[in-house]
């Protein structure tokens, strides 16, 4: 079993849950729930976080991240922001497509959403909002990247996390597997609406120079706009783009 982590890394699980929500803010009852930190240890780490600028609260008692993070997100932007080179693969999806496009990016054992462009066609999934985080293997992006690592790290990973628990049986580890098979045989994941019913995704993985996946390009919408004969043409689409912004990132 892993040991619970530190104080820093307390800190840290609330910040990433903060950025995770939709809204950008969130209670301290609301943080609890979803880190597994006691209410009163939460409320602490919190009010420390905000001596040094690294959340703020509104005046509803919500708590949304700080003026600090911005400050050292701007100074690392340099060495680590792809976003710039991303966003016309996203627009160019959401045009091509009319349905939702994002980019995400890989941060240890999640997916991190960093883009979202939303298409012509009114009726939107909102299952991705920049910020959502994911484990790999939920989801057509953290499913895209997980395919693409060596067989080693898969076994490893699956090993070490029953996705199960939060994601139900669908994510069992048989079954997982059976998509990973998919996503290589077509070179793009499929998520058919196994986190919110009815909401569907695709995705392709982005690499790095040394040919492992870094990210993922994912188009979302609702199921029947993701029909069987539909799927091939927006797997075209987004292995070329994501192509593109391999070779774009390198």
């Amino acid at each position: 079993m892993n040991a619970p982590p530190d104080v820093l890394g307390r800190a840290a699980i609330l910040l990433r849950a903060i950025s995770a929500r939709e809204r950008g803010s969130a209670t301290t009852a609301e943080l609890a729930r979803a880190t597994g930190i006691a209410r009163p240890t939460a409320h602490r780490l919190l009010t420390a976080l905000m001596t040094q600028g690294f959340v703020d609260r509104d005046p509803d008692g919500r708590w949304l991240l700080g003026p600090e993070l911005y400050l050292l997100g701007t100074a690392a932007a340099a060495r680590y922001d792809v976003t710039s080179l991303a966003q016309p693969s996203v627009r160019r999806l959401a045009v091509a497509t009319g349905e939702s496009a994002f980019f995400s990016v890989r941060r240890g054992d999640e997916t991190v959403c960093l883009l979202r462009e939303d298409g012509s066609f009114p009726i939107r999934s909102h299952v991705l909002h920049e910020g959502i985080r994911f484990p790999l293997g939920v989801a057509s992006a953290g499913l895209a990247i997980l395919a693409y690592l060596p067989a080693t790290e898969v076994d490893r990973y699956l090993s070490a996390n029953d996705l199960t628990v939060a994601y139900g049986v669908s994510h069992a580890p048989d079954r997982l597997r059976a998509r990973i098979a998919d996503t290589r045989r077509d070179g793009y994941a499929l998520n058919p609406g196994l986190i919110v019913e009815g909401s569907w995704g695709m995705a392709a993985a982005v690499f790095d120079n040394r040919s492992r996946p870094v990210g993922a390009l994912t188009l979302t919408g609702i199921e029947s706009r993701f029909t069987p004969d539909r799927q091939p043409k927006l797997g075209r689409l987004l292995l070329d783009e994501a192509h593109r912004l391999t070779i774009t990132a390198r």
